[in-house]
Protein backbone atom coordinates (compact mmCIF):
# COMPACT_ATOMS: atom_id res chain seq x y z
CA UNK A 1 0.00 0.00 0.00
CA UNK A 2 2.62 2.15 0.42
CA UNK A 3 4.41 2.20 -2.94
CA UNK A 4 2.13 4.57 -5.13
CA UNK A 5 4.12 4.31 -8.15
CA UNK A 6 2.88 1.23 -9.20
CA UNK A 7 -1.05 1.10 -10.88
CA UNK A 8 -3.21 -1.01 -8.58
CA UNK A 9 -5.90 -3.09 -9.96
CA UNK A 10 -9.09 -4.35 -7.94
CA UNK A 11 -10.95 -7.30 -7.72
CA UNK A 12 -14.36 -6.72 -9.60
CA UNK A 13 -16.37 -3.89 -6.84
CA UNK A 14 -19.26 -6.00 -4.97
CA UNK A 15 -22.31 -4.16 -4.18
CA UNK A 16 -23.34 -3.17 -0.15
CA UNK A 17 -26.44 -5.29 0.28
CA UNK A 18 -28.97 -4.84 3.20
CA UNK A 19 -30.47 -7.75 4.99
CA UNK A 20 -32.70 -9.07 7.36
CA UNK A 21 -32.08 -12.59 7.26
CA UNK A 22 -28.93 -13.67 8.48
CA UNK A 23 -28.76 -16.70 6.73
CA UNK A 24 -28.63 -14.34 3.63
CA UNK A 25 -26.43 -12.12 5.00
CA UNK A 26 -23.76 -15.03 5.71
CA UNK A 27 -24.07 -16.39 2.20
CA UNK A 28 -23.18 -12.85 0.58
CA UNK A 29 -20.21 -12.85 3.16
CA UNK A 30 -19.20 -15.65 1.45
CA UNK A 31 -19.76 -14.68 -1.91
CA UNK A 32 -17.74 -11.99 -1.46
CA UNK A 33 -14.64 -13.68 0.36
CA UNK A 34 -14.50 -16.07 -2.26
CA UNK A 35 -15.05 -13.85 -5.29
CA UNK A 36 -11.71 -11.59 -3.69
CA UNK A 37 -9.78 -15.12 -2.54
CA UNK A 38 -10.29 -16.32 -5.73
CA UNK A 39 -9.11 -13.25 -8.06
CA UNK A 40 -5.87 -12.99 -5.51
CA UNK A 41 -5.32 -16.43 -6.46
CA UNK A 42 -5.55 -16.51 -9.74
CA UNK A 43 -3.46 -13.10 -10.64
CA UNK A 44 -0.86 -14.84 -8.19
CA UNK A 45 -0.56 -17.73 -10.56
CA UNK A 46 -0.82 -15.76 -13.71
CA UNK A 47 2.39 -14.22 -12.19
CA UNK A 48 3.89 -17.11 -11.27
CA UNK A 49 3.90 -18.46 -14.92
CA UNK A 50 4.24 -15.06 -16.76
CA UNK A 51 5.87 -13.15 -15.09
CA UNK A 52 5.56 -9.34 -13.58
CA UNK A 53 2.47 -7.21 -15.40
CA UNK A 54 3.73 -4.07 -13.82
CA UNK A 55 0.01 -3.98 -12.25
CA UNK A 56 -0.42 -4.00 -8.61
CA UNK A 57 -3.55 -7.05 -7.70
CA UNK A 58 -5.95 -6.20 -4.28
CA UNK A 59 -8.85 -7.13 -3.12
CA UNK A 60 -11.09 -6.73 0.19
CA UNK A 61 -12.26 -8.40 3.12
CA UNK A 62 -16.18 -8.08 2.93
CA UNK A 63 -17.36 -6.63 6.64
CA UNK A 64 -20.33 -7.19 8.75
CA UNK A 65 -21.86 -3.20 9.42
CA UNK A 66 -24.03 -2.37 11.48
CA UNK A 67 -25.70 1.54 12.20
CA UNK A 68 -28.12 2.25 14.83
CA UNK A 69 -29.74 5.47 15.98
CA UNK A 70 -31.45 4.56 18.96
CA UNK A 71 -30.71 3.61 22.33
CA UNK A 72 -32.95 0.47 22.20
CA UNK A 73 -33.50 -1.52 25.71
CA UNK A 74 -32.33 -4.77 25.37
CA UNK A 75 -32.31 -7.96 27.63
CA UNK A 76 -29.90 -6.81 30.84
CA UNK A 77 -29.33 -10.32 31.16
CA UNK A 78 -27.33 -10.68 28.12
CA UNK A 79 -23.72 -10.05 28.31
CA UNK A 80 -23.64 -9.84 24.08
CA UNK A 81 -25.95 -9.23 20.97
CA UNK A 82 -26.22 -5.56 21.08
CA UNK A 83 -23.80 -2.33 20.77
CA UNK A 84 -23.64 -0.48 23.77
CA UNK A 85 -24.95 3.10 22.43
CA UNK A 86 -26.24 5.27 19.01
CA UNK A 87 -23.90 4.96 16.08
CA UNK A 88 -22.31 2.79 13.22
CA UNK A 89 -20.11 -0.24 13.89
CA UNK A 90 -18.39 -2.82 11.65
CA UNK A 91 -15.83 -6.15 11.29
CA UNK A 92 -14.00 -7.28 8.37
CA UNK A 93 -14.37 -10.62 8.08
CA UNK A 94 -12.54 -13.31 6.88
CA UNK A 95 -13.18 -17.62 6.45
CA UNK A 96 -17.12 -16.75 6.88
CA UNK A 97 -17.05 -20.85 6.03
CA UNK A 98 -15.62 -21.54 8.69
CA UNK A 99 -17.37 -19.17 10.92
CA UNK A 100 -20.87 -20.43 9.40
CA UNK A 101 -22.97 -20.79 13.26
CA UNK A 102 -21.44 -18.44 14.75
CA UNK A 103 -21.84 -15.20 12.55
CA UNK A 104 -25.63 -16.58 11.74
CA UNK A 105 -26.05 -16.32 15.28
CA UNK A 106 -24.36 -13.28 16.37
CA UNK A 107 -26.38 -11.28 13.36
CA UNK A 108 -29.34 -12.63 14.13
CA UNK A 109 -29.33 -11.19 17.90
CA UNK A 110 -28.06 -8.08 16.46
CA UNK A 111 -31.01 -7.97 14.08
CA UNK A 112 -33.66 -9.05 16.79
CA UNK A 113 -32.60 -6.59 19.37
CA UNK A 114 -31.67 -3.52 17.55
CA UNK A 115 -34.45 -3.95 14.90
CA UNK A 116 -32.64 -2.59 12.13
CA UNK A 117 -30.91 -4.04 9.08
CA UNK A 118 -27.55 -5.53 8.91
CA UNK A 119 -24.91 -4.32 5.80
CA UNK A 120 -22.56 -6.69 4.52
CA UNK A 121 -20.24 -4.87 1.73
CA UNK A 122 -16.28 -5.40 0.89
CA UNK A 123 -13.82 -2.95 3.38
CA UNK A 124 -11.39 -1.14 2.43
CA UNK A 125 -9.25 -3.30 4.15
CA UNK A 126 -6.25 -5.24 1.70
CA UNK A 127 -6.47 -9.42 2.04
CA UNK A 128 -2.76 -10.30 2.23
CA UNK A 129 -1.73 -12.56 -0.64
CA UNK A 130 -0.47 -15.30 1.76
CA UNK A 131 -3.69 -15.64 3.82
CA UNK A 132 -6.04 -15.85 0.29
CA UNK A 133 -3.06 -18.76 -0.43
CA UNK A 134 -4.31 -20.75 3.02
CA UNK A 135 -6.38 -24.01 1.47
CA UNK A 136 -4.62 -24.08 -1.32
CA UNK A 137 -2.58 -27.25 -0.71
CA UNK A 138 1.14 -27.49 -2.55
CA UNK A 139 1.04 -24.31 -3.75
CA UNK A 140 3.23 -21.97 -1.56
CA UNK A 141 4.10 -17.86 -1.22
CA UNK A 142 7.58 -17.25 -2.00
CA UNK A 143 9.60 -16.20 0.79
CA UNK A 144 11.05 -12.72 -0.05
CA UNK A 145 14.06 -13.27 -2.49
CA UNK A 146 13.33 -16.42 -3.88
CA UNK A 147 11.12 -15.43 -6.82
CA UNK A 148 12.01 -13.68 -9.86
CA UNK A 149 9.78 -10.34 -8.88
CA UNK A 150 9.49 -8.49 -5.89
CA UNK A 151 6.25 -10.08 -3.84
CA UNK A 152 5.41 -6.53 -2.51
CA UNK A 153 5.09 -4.89 -5.44
CA UNK A 154 2.58 -7.34 -6.40
CA UNK A 155 0.69 -7.82 -4.08
CA UNK A 156 -0.50 -6.87 -0.31
CA UNK A 157 1.51 -9.12 2.36
CA UNK A 158 1.04 -9.70 6.51
CA UNK A 159 1.38 -6.35 8.24
CA UNK A 160 1.40 -6.43 12.07
CA UNK A 161 1.29 -3.20 12.62
CA UNK A 162 -2.79 -3.91 11.73
CA UNK A 163 -2.47 -7.30 13.07
CA UNK A 164 -3.24 -6.67 17.15
CA UNK A 165 -4.93 -7.10 19.69
CA UNK A 166 -6.25 -3.63 20.90
CA UNK A 167 -9.61 -4.39 20.46
CA UNK A 168 -9.64 -7.07 23.36
CA UNK A 169 -7.07 -5.12 25.49
CA UNK A 170 -10.21 -2.02 25.72
CA UNK A 171 -7.22 0.07 23.38
CA UNK A 172 -8.56 0.66 20.46
CA UNK A 173 -9.78 4.19 18.52
CA UNK A 174 -12.67 4.00 16.29
CA UNK A 175 -11.67 3.92 12.14
CA UNK A 176 -10.92 6.55 10.04
CA UNK A 177 -14.85 7.23 9.19
CA UNK A 178 -15.96 7.03 12.78
CA UNK A 179 -16.75 3.50 13.19
CA UNK A 180 -16.62 1.06 16.64
CA UNK A 181 -15.86 -2.08 16.54
CA UNK A 182 -18.79 -4.48 16.04
CA UNK A 183 -16.30 -8.18 16.72
CA UNK A 184 -13.48 -8.63 19.19
CA UNK A 185 -11.00 -9.99 16.45
CA UNK A 186 -10.25 -8.24 13.00
CA UNK A 187 -9.85 -10.25 9.80
CA UNK A 188 -6.08 -9.86 9.90
CA UNK A 189 -5.82 -10.90 13.37
CA UNK A 190 -8.11 -13.95 12.71
CA UNK A 191 -6.10 -15.29 9.63
CA UNK A 192 -2.71 -15.01 11.17
CA UNK A 193 -3.94 -16.93 14.22
CA UNK A 194 -5.59 -19.61 11.71
CA UNK A 195 -2.04 -20.09 10.17
CA UNK A 196 -0.05 -20.25 13.19
CA UNK A 197 -2.83 -23.04 14.33
CA UNK A 198 -1.77 -25.28 11.98
CA UNK A 199 1.20 -25.08 12.57
CA UNK A 200 1.36 -25.55 16.49
CA UNK A 201 -1.18 -28.66 16.40
CA UNK A 202 -0.65 -30.29 13.33
CA UNK A 203 -4.81 -30.04 12.55
CA UNK A 204 -6.57 -27.69 10.60
CA UNK A 205 -8.97 -24.93 12.21
CA UNK A 206 -11.99 -25.82 10.91
CA UNK A 207 -11.77 -29.53 13.19
CA UNK A 208 -11.47 -27.56 16.72
CA UNK A 209 -14.75 -27.80 18.87
CA UNK A 210 -16.25 -25.61 20.79
CA UNK A 211 -15.20 -27.16 24.41
CA UNK A 212 -11.34 -27.25 24.60
CA UNK A 213 -9.61 -29.03 27.31
CA UNK A 214 -6.36 -28.02 28.07
CA UNK A 215 -3.48 -30.42 29.88
CA UNK A 216 0.11 -29.86 29.77
CA UNK A 217 1.31 -34.11 29.73
CA UNK A 218 0.90 -36.50 26.87
CA UNK A 219 -0.28 -39.15 29.24
CA UNK A 220 -3.49 -37.56 29.04
CA UNK A 221 -4.18 -38.28 24.85
CA UNK A 222 -4.29 -41.86 24.80
CA UNK A 223 -6.81 -41.91 27.40
CA UNK A 224 -8.42 -39.10 25.67
CA UNK A 225 -8.34 -41.85 22.29
CA UNK A 226 -9.80 -44.51 24.01
CA UNK A 227 -12.81 -42.66 25.24
CA UNK A 228 -13.15 -41.05 21.92
CA UNK A 229 -12.99 -44.84 20.47
CA UNK A 230 -15.51 -45.93 22.97
CA UNK A 231 -18.07 -43.17 22.22
CA UNK A 232 -17.64 -43.49 18.32
CA UNK A 233 -18.81 -47.39 18.99
CA UNK A 234 -21.85 -46.25 21.02
CA UNK A 235 -24.77 -44.50 18.13
CA UNK A 236 -26.64 -42.74 21.10
CA UNK A 237 -22.83 -40.62 22.06
CA UNK A 238 -23.47 -37.91 19.53
CA UNK A 239 -20.26 -37.69 19.12
CA UNK A 240 -19.25 -38.38 14.85
CA UNK A 241 -15.61 -38.58 14.36
CA UNK A 242 -12.16 -38.51 16.26
CA UNK A 243 -9.44 -36.48 14.64
CA UNK A 244 -5.53 -36.76 15.40
CA UNK A 245 -2.30 -35.02 14.83
CA UNK A 246 -1.86 -34.94 11.00
CA UNK A 247 -5.66 -34.42 10.52
CA UNK A 248 -5.78 -38.33 10.34
CA UNK A 249 -9.74 -38.77 11.42
CA UNK A 250 -11.56 -41.95 12.13
CA UNK A 251 -15.68 -42.18 12.16
CA UNK A 252 -15.43 -46.18 13.66
CA UNK A 253 -14.36 -47.44 17.07
CA UNK A 254 -11.80 -49.68 15.49
CA UNK A 255 -10.56 -47.08 12.73
CA UNK A 256 -6.67 -47.04 12.22
CA UNK A 257 -5.22 -43.97 12.91
CA UNK A 258 -1.49 -43.03 12.12
CA UNK A 259 0.87 -41.75 14.52
CA UNK A 260 3.42 -38.87 13.00
CA UNK A 261 7.31 -40.00 13.81
CA UNK A 262 7.18 -36.32 15.45
CA UNK A 263 4.72 -34.77 16.82
CA UNK A 264 3.84 -30.93 16.86
CA UNK A 265 4.77 -28.39 19.81
CA UNK A 266 1.02 -28.89 20.63
CA UNK A 267 -0.30 -32.23 19.75
CA UNK A 268 -3.84 -31.58 19.41
CA UNK A 269 -7.10 -34.37 19.02
CA UNK A 270 -10.76 -33.64 18.70
CA UNK A 271 -13.61 -35.50 19.34
CA UNK A 272 -16.28 -34.42 16.95
CA UNK A 273 -19.67 -33.67 16.86
CA UNK A 274 -21.79 -32.17 14.04
CA UNK A 275 -22.90 -29.37 15.64
CA UNK A 276 -19.55 -28.58 16.35
CA UNK A 277 -20.04 -29.08 20.65
CA UNK A 278 -17.25 -31.95 20.75
CA UNK A 279 -14.32 -31.63 22.91
CA UNK A 280 -10.37 -30.36 21.75
CA UNK A 281 -7.70 -31.65 23.75
CA UNK A 282 -4.48 -29.71 23.71
CA UNK A 283 -1.36 -30.39 25.22
CA UNK A 284 0.10 -27.22 25.85
CA UNK A 285 3.29 -28.77 27.39
CA UNK A 286 5.00 -26.81 30.01
CA UNK A 287 5.09 -23.17 30.70
CA UNK A 288 3.59 -20.03 30.84
CA UNK A 289 4.54 -19.33 26.90
CA UNK A 290 3.67 -22.13 25.73
CA UNK A 291 -0.28 -21.20 27.66
CA UNK A 292 -0.48 -18.03 26.15
CA UNK A 293 0.33 -18.91 22.35
CA UNK A 294 -2.55 -21.84 22.35
CA UNK A 295 -4.96 -19.31 23.54
CA UNK A 296 -4.01 -16.29 22.04
CA UNK A 297 -4.87 -18.20 18.43
CA UNK A 298 -7.73 -20.64 19.82
CA UNK A 299 -9.55 -17.63 20.81
CA UNK A 300 -10.39 -16.55 17.72
CA UNK A 301 -12.26 -19.51 16.75
CA UNK A 302 -14.52 -18.30 19.40
CA UNK A 303 -14.90 -21.32 21.90
CA UNK A 304 -17.56 -21.29 24.38
CA UNK A 305 -15.72 -22.67 27.19
CA UNK A 306 -11.82 -23.63 28.16
CA UNK A 307 -10.93 -25.87 31.15
CA UNK A 308 -7.11 -26.72 32.49
CA UNK A 309 -6.77 -30.40 33.55
CA UNK A 310 -3.34 -30.88 34.15
CA UNK A 311 -0.68 -31.67 37.17
CA UNK A 312 0.48 -29.31 39.75
CA UNK A 313 2.26 -29.20 42.86
CA UNK A 314 0.16 -29.40 46.15
CA UNK A 315 1.06 -26.69 48.66
CA UNK A 316 -0.49 -28.09 51.96
CA UNK A 317 0.78 -31.18 54.37
CA UNK A 318 -2.76 -32.49 54.54
CA UNK A 319 -3.36 -32.82 50.31
CA UNK A 320 -2.50 -36.37 49.36
CA UNK A 321 -0.65 -36.92 45.89
CA UNK A 322 -3.74 -37.80 43.30
CA UNK A 323 -6.33 -35.08 45.14
CA UNK A 324 -8.06 -32.38 43.04
CA UNK A 325 -7.33 -28.43 43.44
CA UNK A 326 -10.04 -26.07 41.72
CA UNK A 327 -9.15 -22.67 41.34
CA UNK A 328 -11.31 -20.36 42.42
CA UNK A 329 -8.31 -17.38 42.26
CA UNK A 330 -4.88 -17.26 40.82
CA UNK A 331 -1.86 -15.76 41.53
CA UNK A 332 -0.53 -14.79 38.34
CA UNK A 333 3.55 -14.91 38.85
CA UNK A 334 3.79 -15.76 35.05
CA UNK A 335 4.39 -12.77 33.84
CA UNK A 336 3.63 -13.56 29.95
CA UNK A 337 0.74 -11.54 29.67
CA UNK A 338 1.63 -8.19 32.43
CA UNK A 339 1.28 -6.04 29.21
CA UNK A 340 -1.80 -7.34 28.09
CA UNK A 341 -3.45 -7.59 31.06
CA UNK A 342 -1.96 -6.33 34.26
CA UNK A 343 -1.42 -8.15 37.01
CA UNK A 344 -3.42 -5.82 39.28
CA UNK A 345 -6.70 -6.72 37.00
CA UNK A 346 -8.99 -9.82 39.31
CA UNK A 347 -9.54 -12.78 37.33
CA UNK A 348 -12.53 -13.81 38.88
CA UNK A 349 -13.96 -17.70 39.07
CA UNK A 350 -17.31 -17.94 37.14
CA UNK A 351 -20.02 -19.84 39.20
CA UNK A 352 -21.25 -21.83 36.16
CA UNK A 353 -17.55 -23.31 35.37
CA UNK A 354 -16.72 -23.96 39.34
CA UNK A 355 -20.23 -25.84 39.46
CA UNK A 356 -20.01 -27.60 36.51
CA UNK A 357 -16.28 -29.12 37.86
CA UNK A 358 -17.36 -29.53 41.31
CA UNK A 359 -20.22 -31.42 39.91
CA UNK A 360 -18.02 -33.61 37.48
CA UNK A 361 -15.22 -34.36 40.32
CA UNK A 362 -19.06 -35.61 42.36
CA UNK A 363 -20.20 -37.94 39.97
CA UNK A 364 -16.64 -39.23 38.65
CA UNK A 365 -15.50 -40.06 42.56
CA UNK A 366 -18.58 -40.76 44.13
CA UNK A 367 -18.14 -38.57 46.72
CA UNK A 368 -19.90 -36.03 47.67
CA UNK A 369 -20.83 -33.18 50.62
CA UNK A 370 -18.35 -33.26 53.30
CA UNK A 371 -16.78 -36.44 52.07
CA UNK A 372 -15.60 -34.76 48.74
CA UNK A 373 -12.71 -32.43 50.53
CA UNK A 374 -11.18 -35.75 51.28
CA UNK A 375 -9.89 -36.11 47.35
CA UNK A 376 -10.68 -31.94 46.67
CA UNK A 377 -9.53 -28.25 48.03
CA UNK A 378 -10.68 -25.27 46.69
CA UNK A 379 -8.59 -22.14 46.73
CA UNK A 380 -5.69 -19.87 45.03
CA UNK A 381 -3.47 -21.64 42.23
CA UNK A 382 -0.38 -20.29 41.82
CA UNK A 383 1.29 -19.36 38.21
CA UNK A 384 5.04 -19.16 37.70
CA UNK A 385 7.44 -18.99 35.09
CA UNK A 386 9.98 -20.80 36.88
CA UNK A 387 10.01 -24.92 36.56
CA UNK A 388 12.91 -24.83 39.06
CA UNK A 389 11.48 -22.53 41.75
CA UNK A 390 12.18 -24.91 44.22
CA UNK A 391 15.94 -24.32 43.74
CA UNK A 392 15.52 -20.35 44.96
CA UNK A 393 15.91 -18.98 48.14
CA UNK A 394 12.43 -20.32 48.87
CA UNK A 395 11.72 -17.18 52.09
CA UNK A 396 9.90 -15.15 49.60
CA UNK A 397 8.25 -17.49 47.07
CA UNK A 398 6.85 -19.32 49.95
CA UNK A 399 6.07 -16.53 52.23
CA UNK A 400 3.75 -15.04 48.84
CA UNK A 401 2.26 -18.67 48.21
CA UNK A 402 0.91 -18.67 51.87
CA UNK A 403 -0.24 -14.86 52.29
CA UNK A 404 -2.71 -15.97 48.70
CA UNK A 405 -3.59 -19.18 50.67
CA UNK A 406 -2.07 -20.97 47.26
CA UNK A 407 -3.59 -24.50 47.78
CA UNK A 408 -1.28 -25.28 44.04
CA UNK A 409 1.36 -24.11 41.95
CA UNK A 410 1.78 -24.80 38.31
CA UNK A 411 3.16 -22.94 35.28
CA UNK A 412 0.37 -22.51 32.90
CA UNK A 413 -3.47 -22.40 34.85
CA UNK A 414 -3.59 -18.73 35.76
CA UNK A 415 -2.26 -17.75 32.27
CA UNK A 416 -4.96 -19.56 30.59
CA UNK A 417 -7.73 -18.44 33.23
CA UNK A 418 -6.23 -15.13 32.17
CA UNK A 419 -6.43 -15.05 28.70
CA UNK A 420 -10.15 -16.61 28.76
CA UNK A 421 -10.65 -13.43 30.80
CA UNK A 422 -8.99 -10.82 28.42
CA UNK A 423 -10.44 -13.11 25.53
CA UNK A 424 -13.91 -13.26 26.85
CA UNK A 425 -14.37 -17.00 26.52
CA UNK A 426 -15.46 -18.63 29.36
CA UNK A 427 -12.59 -20.27 31.55
CA UNK A 428 -11.76 -22.82 34.72
CA UNK A 429 -9.09 -24.68 36.35
CA UNK A 430 -9.16 -28.15 38.10
CA UNK A 431 -5.73 -29.64 38.31
CA UNK A 432 -4.13 -33.19 40.14
CA UNK A 433 -1.68 -32.54 42.64
CA UNK A 434 1.31 -35.07 41.51
CA UNK A 435 4.20 -34.02 43.81
CA UNK A 436 4.26 -32.14 47.45
CA UNK A 437 7.53 -30.10 47.01
CA UNK A 438 7.07 -28.53 50.11
CA UNK A 439 6.65 -31.11 52.16
CA UNK A 440 9.69 -33.40 50.98
CA UNK A 441 7.73 -35.51 48.38
CA UNK A 442 9.11 -34.85 44.87
CA UNK A 443 8.30 -35.98 41.66
CA UNK A 444 10.42 -38.58 41.08
CA UNK A 445 10.41 -41.14 38.52
CA UNK A 446 9.16 -44.29 40.95
CA UNK A 447 6.27 -41.80 42.39
CA UNK A 448 4.75 -40.65 39.29
CA UNK A 449 4.65 -43.71 36.72
CA UNK A 450 2.67 -45.05 39.71
CA UNK A 451 0.70 -41.55 40.22
CA UNK A 452 0.06 -41.48 36.35
CA UNK A 453 -1.27 -45.07 36.08
CA UNK A 454 -4.06 -44.68 38.74
CA UNK A 455 -5.29 -40.75 38.48
CA UNK A 456 -4.92 -40.04 34.14
CA UNK A 457 -7.83 -41.90 34.04
CA UNK A 458 -10.20 -40.72 36.11
CA UNK A 459 -8.82 -36.76 35.74
CA UNK A 460 -9.54 -36.87 32.09
CA UNK A 461 -13.01 -38.45 32.86
CA UNK A 462 -13.76 -35.36 35.41
CA UNK A 463 -12.61 -32.79 32.63
CA UNK A 464 -15.01 -34.56 29.59
CA UNK A 465 -17.69 -34.70 32.22
CA UNK A 466 -17.72 -31.13 33.21
CA UNK A 467 -17.71 -30.03 29.49
CA UNK A 468 -20.86 -31.90 28.55
CA UNK A 469 -22.31 -30.22 31.44
CA UNK A 470 -21.35 -26.74 30.15
CA UNK A 471 -22.40 -28.20 26.97
CA UNK A 472 -25.72 -28.17 28.08
CA UNK A 473 -26.06 -24.50 29.28
CA UNK A 474 -27.51 -22.12 26.92
CA UNK A 475 -24.36 -20.08 25.78
CA UNK A 476 -26.31 -16.78 27.13
CA UNK A 477 -25.77 -18.12 30.82
CA UNK A 478 -22.47 -19.65 30.06
CA UNK A 479 -21.35 -16.61 28.90
CA UNK A 480 -20.67 -14.27 32.09
CA UNK A 481 -21.04 -11.02 32.65
CA UNK A 482 -17.79 -10.73 34.65
CA UNK A 483 -16.50 -10.99 31.05
CA UNK A 484 -17.59 -7.85 29.96
CA UNK A 485 -16.44 -4.21 30.02
CA UNK A 486 -18.35 -0.92 30.08
CA UNK A 487 -18.45 -0.52 26.33
CA UNK A 488 -18.25 -4.24 24.72
CA UNK A 489 -18.44 -5.53 20.93
CA UNK A 490 -22.04 -6.98 20.10
CA UNK A 491 -19.95 -9.74 18.54
CA UNK A 492 -18.96 -13.06 21.61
Amino acid sequence: MKNNKIPVEHAPVMPAKSFDDPAKAHAYLVELYVQATQYLRDQFAHVVEHGPTGVRFRAFYPEIRLQTSSYAVVDSRLSFGHVPEPGEYAITITHPELFANYLIQQMKLLIENHNVPIVIKPSDTPIPLHFAMIGEGSVTVPHDGAADFTLRDMFDVPDLATTNDDIVNGVSKPAADGTEPLGVFTAQRVDYSLARLSHYTATDPGHFQNFVLFTNYQFYVSEFEDYARKMLGDPNSGYTSFVSTGNCEITTQDGVLEHPAKLPQMPTYHLKRADGNGITLVNIGVGPSNAKTATDHIAVLRPHAWLMVGHCAGLRNSQRLGDFALAHAYLREDRVLDDDLPAWVPVPALAEVQIALETAVAEVTQLSGFELKRIMRTGTVATVDNRNWELRDNSGPVQRLSQSRAIALDMESATIAANGYRFRVPYGTLLCVSDKPLHGELKLPGMASDFYKTQVSRHLMIGIRSMEILRNMPIERLQSRKLRSFNETAFL
